[in-house]
């Protein structure tokens, strides 16, 4: 059980509520790297309480869509073989992220609207003139912004997440701040500082304020640099691991395919077109194991 997959699973939009049921199934039974899922269609389609066949669809779009991958059979006692799947945590994060509502709804007593009554008496006719009213804005149209005008804005812009990622009661002189973080911004983006404040303020949490710096100095010493080379560093191992773990089941899905494995039925398509791509398998072969 893996409550890290599930979580991540969960706060993505899957399309359906029965595609959202069967992978919060699977991500329940994964380790934290989303590998290890051993159980057969018979067994979450018996705890989903969903049909054998929808099972079956939704794992075979999920293996299409690079959401699952296939990564070998376990024999088991009582159905033979299992395949063993992985979710693959990269892909599920690109996925849309759930939208939570933050409004409140409101109930009470409906009041019937008072039904207007028609005018009598005099109609005064209107007198002759301008159509608007004097107090129209298209009537005193206003001056343009200056350049210096919505560079500043553009600045306070930029400041503005970061200025609330950082620590509440360490923030002093926005605009002496807004000036140092276009210095910073020629080494890091935006995105990125704001990601560092957050760190700092986590990691900073149960410090007493006399150790926590002031953003305007944090800015200004490069306090900052750290928590974004870190975060670059955690990024490139990510893609590094994403790239290996694509070369290694594009060779898995050419080697099921020269052997004409059970497995070939698991390997979505586009492993199979760089397999062909990359020389290891023929177009024909592909073919004749049922993948293309």
């Amino acid at each position: 059980m893996s409550y890290h997959v599930e979580s991540i699973c969960d706060r993505r939009r899957f399309g359906s509520a029965t595609r959202k049921q069967i992978v919060m199934y699977l991500a329940n039974k994964a380790s934290d790297d989303g590998t290890g899922i051993w159980c057969s269609k018979h067994t979450i389609a018996r705890h989903t309480e969903l049909s054998l066949a929808t099972v079956k669809r939704v794992i075979r779009d999920f293996l299409a869509e690079g959401i699952l991958l296939a990564t070998g059979l376990r024999d088991t006692s009582r159905h033979g073989q299992t395949v063993v799947y992985r979710i693959v945590l990269e892909a599920v994060e690109e996925l849309e992220l759930l939208q939570w509502s933050t409004g409140s709804s409101t109930t009470g007593v409906t009041l019937n609207p008072v039904p207007p009554v028609p005018a009598t008496g005099v109609t005064v006719s209107p007198q002759p003139g301008s159509g608007r009213p004097p107090n129209n804005p298209k009537n005193h149209p206003e001056n343009p912004p200056s350049a210096r005008t919505s560079a500043r804005e553009a600045a306070d812009a930029d400041l503005e997440p970061l200025w609330e990622a950082y620590p509440a009661d360490r923030r002093r002189d926005r605009k002496a701040c807004g000036q140092i973080l276009a210095g910073a911004q020629a080494e890091a983006s935006s995105e990125e500082l704001t990601e560092a404040a957050r760190t700092y303020a986590a990691e900073t949490a149960d410090y007493t304020r006399t150790k926590v710096m002031f953003l305007d100095n944090w800015l200004r010493t490069g306090k900052w640099r750290r928590y974004v080379e870190e975060a670059r560093g955690r990024a490139r191992e990510k893609e590094s691991r994403a790239r290996t773990d694509e070369e290694t089941m594009i060779r898995s899905a050419a080697r099921w395919i020269l052997e004409r494995s059970a497995m070939c039925r698991h390997v979505p398509r586009k492993y199979a077109l760089k397999a062909v791509e990359r020389g290891l398998i023929t177009l024909r072969d592909a073919q004749a194991a049922g993948v293309l």
